[in-house]
């Protein structure tokens, strides 16, 4: 990923670093293949940082660009696929019914990164969309609320500290 990309290094730092980080964690508790959910995890919104226009659809053209590179290296075609699947489905937007071990992994870890990185939600909110303290604030919270809410029951158990505390944080009560 350059510098110089829409999202800049931030991208890498704050959030797919996160999202494999806490992939690779979970990845066995939820018997999801290794090799598939660590790839998919780097990938899953290699889109996005590609060209900031694809971000509506990127789990689409994520999952093409995915089977793009991964194409040439002796990786089964089932496990592209499996990949493909897992970035098509990661999108707490698109509350799709995921049917395998990997994609429920990267769905979940994908919303978990969310509440290891409150900081760069508040630069967002704040800097890039140049919102009020309230306005910000509330946004975040909406938005750690729905990355809780697509959490499969597992995720939801693991992530629940978090969402608690960011709920005393963000609504002071």
């Amino acid at each position: 990923m350059l510098p110089s990309n829409t999202y800049g290094i931030g991208a890498w730092d704050h959030h797919i670093e996160l999202v494999y980080k806490i992939a690779i964690e979970i990845c066995s508790e939820y018997g999801a293949n290794h090799d598939v959910v660590a790839l998919a995890a780097l990938l899953h919104d290699v889109a996005s940082i590609t060209d900031k226009s694809y971000t509506e659809q990127h789990h689409i053209i994520g999952a093409q660009i995915a089977e793009e590179l991964l194409t040439p290296y002796p990786i089964t075609k089932e496990d592209i696929e499996l990949i493909k699947k897992c970035i098509l489905n990661h999108r707490g937007s698109r509350l799709v019914k995921k049917t395998t071990p990997e994609e429920i992994c990267i769905a979940d870890a994908d919303a978990m990164a969310h509440f290891y990185s409150v900081p760069s939600l508040l630069r967002m909110v704040y800097i890039e969309k140049n919102m009020s303290i309230d306005e910000g604030e509330k946004f975040v919270y909406n938005k750690l609320q729905r990355s809780y809410n697509k959490l499969s029951d597992k995720g939801k158990e693991i992530i629940l500290p978090h969402y608690q505390a960011s709920k005393i944080l963000l609504l002071k009560k």
